[in-house]
């Protein structure tokens, strides 16, 4: 037999290929004890039924379907991530980890390294498997510049380091820095959502070719119809592949989800009113105790629900730009919260119903500083502050001024139910002789503004995790540039270096401890100031929504004051829960056009209530 030179020397590189491949190929500790958890109690409602459609509103409409990059973090976001499952998740009444993606996970001696077996039937949602390869890529996708995003970008280059594949079903995520295991999971596993390899096969133009691309996703829904700038809607996959595992069952239950654009909030409690939404967020006292009377509720067309949670707080507050020439003086900062009567907002608007902020870490049981207390209302103080920075003298109308300059700002918000808290701070203000212009603006339009930091003062919240979160606000790798959550342009070495040990330790008593100083710095440097506290969530629902017996998790809210979200929340698997009985919904609206009753129900539970 004759064998050609050329075909004998690709038969010897061939042979070398594997031979150097199968050396190389990463092998999978020893010592791994994998891990599961099907053994927790199920918390959806055995009596729920699939079908119906859930209509809700936005007060804008997104300004992208993208999750990165310009424009990105919107309130809507949270549809989008929400039905994207993680690896793992976090049961939301035991704390403890559940499968998601992932049906078994480890822990490597390094503390760095988490471990998972992928569920082999994972499947996006156009059908094509899930593998280890989709989280590898996740990596090159959030460290490209194409996305033009460079929280995404540091944060995958300073927190994550890799993921390293063994099969197509199993690889591992290795982080930067050490961290004690109850935290490891929220980098590996929160922070590494996988991204659809197969979808994004060019990424140069990245921002403008996939701003309105229906991304494929891994969970419940997806979305199946827009309509720009008035709807949008998602749609329950009849064939999931997670439908049957067992946290899942008797979850994810409405067939649609329809959000109408509705930019004023009075006009949607009126869409509510007449049935046209199916749910409200009446957190806000006005809507709770004022508006949700008369006949619809008195009839029992219409229920109202008061459900206490443990969930971490948001940090809630105004927030100082300090690449504001005049708010970079610590004193200024100072007299402004000194001014700051956020005590008689409570009171005058918002009846007393919600708590005093003390710090910006509330909720975080052993992370938050308890032994902070926010500054109180003390106009000497804050003349003190203000002539200290050189604004002892006031103009005719009150207000301070300075080689001509007026003391005032421009406060940037995104709600016009936020107005009435404003005109009184506004008013308090004044008697310290600040003036204070409101800046109201599309709620997508002012964060994207605050984004940009082309703001004075923004009056909002972020919404926090599992552990208190400060790289992202308050380190000086996040400040003075766009895209970034560091909003009061904060940059202090000694921030810096409390921050980066609070996420390179992995003693979570030690944790405790930083967490501690850090709010402490916070607070002595007063760029952010603190607002108010909801423990709470309110809302109302016409009698054909159902929840269970319980209607709400421990830990539900953490990312908004709504007991009907539908899909399956953020890194805990909260949501979800409701259905919609379709014989109810006929029975009631029979019964609005006859005038036939049912029982008034105004519902408030208190099984997760934390005692003061």
């Amino acid at each position: 037999m004759i064998f050609s030179t050329s075909k004998i020397l690709l038969s010897v590189w061939w042979l070398l290929f594997l031979s150097t491949s199968l050396q190389a190929a990463p092998q999978l500790p020893d010592n791994l004890q994998w891990l599961t958890n099907n053994e927790d109690p199920v918390y959806a409602s055995p009596d729920a039924i699939k079908g119906g459609t859930l209509n809700d509103w936005l007060a804008s409409f997104p300004l992208t379907l993208r999750t990165v990059g310009p424009d990105s973090n919107g309130s809507f976001r949270g549809n989008l991530l929400g039905n994207q499952m993680q690896l793992v998740q976090v049961h939301p009444n035991t704390r403890k980890l559940i499968p998601g993606l992932a049906t078994h996970w480890a822990y490597g001696d390094d503390n760095k390294t988490m471990y998972f077996k992928l569920n082999p039937k994972a499947r996006w949602s156009d059908g094509v498997p899930v593998t280890a390869h989709d989280f590898v890529f996740t990596f090159e996708f959030m460290r490209s510049k194409e996305i033009v995003d460079p929280w995404h970008a540091n944060f995958f280059k300073d927190e994550l380091d890799k993921a390293t594949v063994y099969d197509d079903l199993t690889f591992s995520v290795t982080t930067i820095k050490e961290r004690p295991r109850d935290e490891l999971h929220d980098h590996t596993s929160e922070d590494m959502r996988p991204i659809a390899r197969h979808f994004y096969k060019d990424m140069k133009g990245f921002v403008k070719k996939y701003n309105w691309a229906v991304a494929p996703n891994t969970g419940a829904y997806k979305i199946t119809k827009i309509k720009k700038g008035k709807s949008i809607t998602f749609s329950r996959k009849k064939d999931w592949w997670a439908k049957d595992l067992k946290y899942n069952v008797n979850r994810f239950n409405v067939d649609k989800v329809k959000f109408t654009v509705i930019r004023d909030r009075n006009l949607a409690w009126e869409h509510f009113k007449k049935g046209k939404l199916d749910v409200f967020d009446t957190t806000l006292p006005l809507y709770w105790h004022e508006k949700s009377k008369g006949k619809i509720f008195d009839k029992g067309y219409v229920h109202k629900l008061w459900f206490y949670t443990e969930s971490p707080q948001s940090s809630q507050g105004i927030w100082l730009n300090q690449d504001n020439e005049i708010l970079k003086d610590l004193n200024v900062r100072l007299g402004i919260a000194h001014s700051f009567n956020i005590k008689k907002v409570n009171e005058q608007v918002l009846r007393s119903d919600y708590e005093l902020k003390q710090t910006i870490s509330s909720g975080f049981g052993p992370f938050t500083n308890k032994q902070i207390r926010a500054r109180e209302l003390d106009l000497a103080k804050a003349d003190e502050y203000f002539a200290k920075a050189g604004w002892e003298k006031r103009g005719d109308d009150g207000i301070r001024v300075k080689n001509g300059q007026r003391l005032s700002f421009a406060v940037t918000y995104g709600y016009d139910h936020h107005t009435p808290r404003l005109v009184v701070l506004k008013e308090e203000f004044k008697r310290a002789g600040l003036e204070l212009s409101l800046r109201k603006m599309d709620p997508a339009a002012s964060f994207k503004s605050v984004l940009e930091k082309k703001h004075d003062i923004w009056w909002g919240a972020l919404g926090g995790g599992s552990w208190p979160q400060y790289w992202g606000q308050f380190h000086s790798d996040n400040a003075h540039k766009p895209q970034t959550n560091n909003f009061t342009n904060t940059d202090d070495p000694d921030m810096d270096a409390l921050i980066d040990a609070f996420r390179s330790s992995t003693n979570t008593a030690e944790r405790a401890k930083l967490a501690h100083k850090l709010q402490q710095l916070i607070h002595d440097q007063s760029a952010w100031i603190a607002g108010l506290d909801v423990p709470y969530i309110r809302n109302v629902y016409w009698r054909w929504i159902k929840l269970p017996k319980v209607p709400g998790t421990r830990l539900l809210g953490r990312r908004a004051p709504y007991v009907f979200d539908y899909n399956g929340a953020f890194e805990v698997s909260d949501g979800g829960q409701l259905w919609i009985d379709k014989k109810a919904k006929k029975e009631t609206l029979t019964a609005k056009k006859k005038g036939k009753s049912y029982p008034a129900v105004t519902r408030i539970d208190k099984t997760f209530k934390v005692e003061n």
